[in-house]
């Protein structure tokens, strides 16, 4: 039976209905992924996969959040310092060893003879800048061989309401997934100060998330380290302390340390033969770690300026060390204070802000 015109125009009208809700579906989807790049959904990066494979976990099933936390993993191969390279903190390393990694790395072992024989579920590294903590915290992923990530404040935290959240959520998935786990929060104090009646909104959420899901009910058999540095130790927040049961103190170095951490730095630096290593050091009274590599650079420039002050009167030596290359001249104690005011720089102030805390040694 031939359809009715009246049937035929309810089909028509059908029909274009269902295309325009299917175009405007797509218009909304492309604008979506056009004005809100965020929204996308994420993709494990190479790089990234390719670290995770490396550290033995293939095939992981992982959502957006861990996917975007997860370009933050370092494999302990591509960190390039170890306990050997850090001076001066024999004491505080051995610690690290005996009550850090290997019960992170060896669980079986320690529980079976106790429960309470487990890893910290948090350690505070603190002291002035340029100490060493940083390094120390590299020297540590790369011995323990965990997953180690490194996150900043600015990758947990999202424009979009509620987002900040799901960030922290996906840190701790991840971690899990991955542990044994260290996850390193650099300048701790920034991402987890003292809460106060002023905070936002968003900060108090993420801030209660991460304690949480840190120290929470399903936490209790996980081999998950949070590992933080500051130079502000008064000012994390009380609860944060609390979950940071290891506390090591990292102040400027003494007199063996100081000849210790410049016997390290110049191994492979030319010396003359009446070098005094323990002259520099005693010279070198209150300077940091930082402090004296930045010394040691300095002696060294003093030897290049030399020669290149010769070599602008002579073009000929220009050429030649295109060729062959500089070799430079051994550096004597002279040479590390040669400039006027470089035996006196800043000297740090170790008491006031870190004499508070318990220290661990």
């Amino acid at each position: 039976m031939a359809m009715s015109s009246a049937t035929k125009r309810t089909l028509l009208d059908v029909a274009l209905f269902l295309a325009s809700q299917a175009a405007l579906y797509y218009t909304l989807h492309w604008a979506i992924e056009s004005f809100m790049p965020e929204r996308e959904k994420k993709k494990l990066s190479t790089k990234s996969k390719d670290i995770l494979e490396r550290l033995g976990h293939k095939d992981l099933d992982l959502n957006e959040y861990e996917k975007a936390i997860a370009s933050e993993v370092i494999h302990p191969d591509d960190i390039h310092i170890k306990f050997a390279d850090v001076g001066g903190l024999e004491p505080i390393i051995s610690s690290l060893r005996e009550s850090v990694i290997y019960p992170l790395v060896y669980p079986t072992l320690f529980a079976a003879n106790s429960s309470l024989l487990t890893a910290p579920k948090g350690v505070l590294l603190y002291g002035p800048p340029g100490c060493g903590k940083t390094m120390l915290a590299k020297a540590l992923a790369k011995e323990s061989g965990a997953t180690f990530i490194n996150i900043a404040a600015s990758v947990l935290t999202n424009k979009w309401y509620g987002e900040s959240n799901k960030l922290v959520a996906g840190l701790f998935g991840l971690a899990r997934k991955t542990q044994p786990s260290i996850v390193f929060i650099d300048e701790i104090d920034s991402f987890l100060r003292e809460r106060t009646k002023g905070d936002h909104e968003v900060t108090g959420m993420m801030k209660a998330e991460f304690m949480t899901l840190w120290d929470g009910l399903l936490s209790g058999s996980d081999r998950i380290i949070i590992l933080g540095a500051t130079n502000r130790p008064n000012d994390i927040d009380s609860a944060i302390l609390r979950r940071m049961p290891k506390r090591f103190a990292i102040g400027l170095p003494d007199l063996p340390q100081r000849q210790k951490i410049l016997t390290l730095m110049l191994k492979d630096t030319p010396l003359s033969p009446d070098f005094d290593m323990r002259t520099v050091a005693l010279r070198a009274e209150g300077l940091s770690g930082s402090d004296l590599k930045e010394l040691c650079r300095n002696a060294a420039m003093v030897a290049v300026q030399e020669y290149m002050r010769k070599s602008e009167q002579d073009p000929e030596m220009l050429a030649q060390i295109q060729v062959e290359g500089f070799k430079m001249r051994p550096l004597t104690v002279n040479d590390f204070f040669h400039e006027e005011g470089t035996d006196s720089m800043v000297v740090h102030d170790t008491t006031s802000r870190f004499e508070e805390l318990d220290v661990d040694v």
